[in-house]
């Protein structure tokens, strides 16, 4: 039970307001501020220090500063006046209870928007970051594609060098085998010159149809026409497989398929799952193993898979706030099992066990967070559809001598 703290010390001006609460030798990382417009609350265990102030302030220009065994607080006034007191006399209880109730729920809210706009903020720069590696990745394919282009270009010209060279040969050659055909058609025609004094028989033999025959070049048969099939391997880039760099290739494709699946509206994640990761019930089994194996987050991210597939499952809410209490993330552990109570409509004996753990766990986190009249009514709530649970009963009870207590220290 919380001790009172009284011996606080403020002052003011027309716009401003100074308030000086001592620590009273509590360690600084243990206290917590809760500051609204009407509602300032400071818990710093065993220590409590509670005001309902006289006028309303603006909280977001106020601000607390924790440090050398104090806590001081600078409030902005909303509106310009000297305050006849610090606190508002005469207030009922429930007057305070429905201020407490406000600031707790606007508290609740403000680390909402806070977690979403930190959600946003990292969206934001996740997306930032894919944009800009696709661009670096654009540039060196840019690069890759010019130094291939280069390559073509210098191979193309030195083929054609090469076959310059060639043709030129080519050309020497024939040049030299006329000009030996030349000189060897002269040397026949004097040979022919020196044999004409030869005998007639002999000429005459020379040119039989036999020998003519013989002289004649046999030639050989022509070719057979023929179609030969190309067939070419697909590739994504033009070039020929043998002027590319396939590593660096296949490590650009890989790249873009990772920068296209994350940039995708649809979950990425959700596209490389198993059959039986895809599963709800899997994963909620999945989720209960690990809980009871004591590993916590883990059991959580196997809920959250779970509760991305398929958000209507009362008892995936109602298992995370479990993993959540326990890891005593005491607001998630409030919204998991609001949630899980939300889907378990409509209320009906079937359904009965499920709601009681989610009013428990509930209630129980109300109360570590101080908030003992909403954990009290969770507790009663379970009563209700459990009347004969004694533990539940007696927890109850516990609960209800705090709030009295502090009502009588209050007064």
């Amino acid at each position: 039970m919380p001790i009172i703290a009284n011996d606080y010390t403020w002052e003011q001006t027309e716009n401003e307001l100074y308030i000086r609460v001592p620590l009273k030798g509590a360690k600084a990382s243990g206290s917590h501020v809760l500051c609204t417009e009407r509602y300032l609350k400071v818990n710093f265990p065993p220590f409590l220090f509670e005001v309902f102030l006289f006028a309303p302030i603006d909280d977001n220009k106020s601000s607390a500063k924790i440090g050398n065994g104090v806590i001081l607080f600078n409030l902005h006034k909303k509106e310009p006046a000297v305050w006849d007191a610090l606190t508002l006399a005469n207030m009922g209880k429930e007057e305070m209870q429905k201020i407490r109730e406000n600031a707790v729920a606007k508290e609740q809210e403000k680390a909402q928007q806070e977690t979403k706009a930190r959600a946003e903020r990292k969206r934001e720069n996740e997306k930032y970051s894919l944009e800009v590696t696709m661009k670096i990745e654009d540039a060196e394919r840019k690069r890759i594609e010019d130094v291939k282009h280069e390559e073509r270009k210098k191979a193309t010209e030195e083929l054609e060098k090469w076959k310059e060279k060639e043709r030129i040969q080519e050309l020497n050659e024939k040049i030299q085998k006329k000009q030996m055909r030349r000189e060897n058609e002269s040397n026949k025609a004097v040979h022919t010159r020196s044999s004409e004094h030869c005998s007639t028989a002999t000429s005459v033999q020379n040119d039989s149809p036999v020998n003519v025959k013989q002289k004649e070049k046999i030639l050989p048969p022509t070719r057979s026409t023929g179609c030969i099939q190309i067939q070419f391997t697909p590739r994504v880039f033009p070039t020929a497989l043998r002027e590319s760099r396939v590593a660096e290739e296949e490590e650009w494709l890989h790249k873009q398929a990772e920068a296209r699946r994350a940039i995708n509206v649809v979950d990425p994640g959700l596209q490389d799952l198993t059959d039986e990761e895809k599963n709800p019930e899997w994963l909620k089994d999945k989720g209960n193993k690990l809980f009871a194996a004591g590993d916590i987050l883990a059991a959580v991210n196997a809920l959250n898979l779970a509760i991305q597939l398929n958000n209507k499952i009362p008892e995936l809410y109602l298992n995370r706030s479990a993993c959540h209490l326990k890891l005593r993330n005491l607001h998630k552990t409030i919204e998991d099992s609001s949630k899980a109570l939300e889907l378990l409509t409509p209320p009906v004996q079937g359904n009965a066990s499920a709601r009681i753990k989610a009013h428990l766990r509930r209630g129980t986190a109300f109360c570590e967070l101080e908030l003992y009249v909403e954990g009290l009514q969770d507790y009663e709530t379970a009563l209700k559809i459990d009347p004969t649970n004694q533990k539940v009963k007696s927890d109850a009870e516990k609960i209800r001598r705090i709030i009295q207590s502090s009502l009588l220290d209050n007064e």
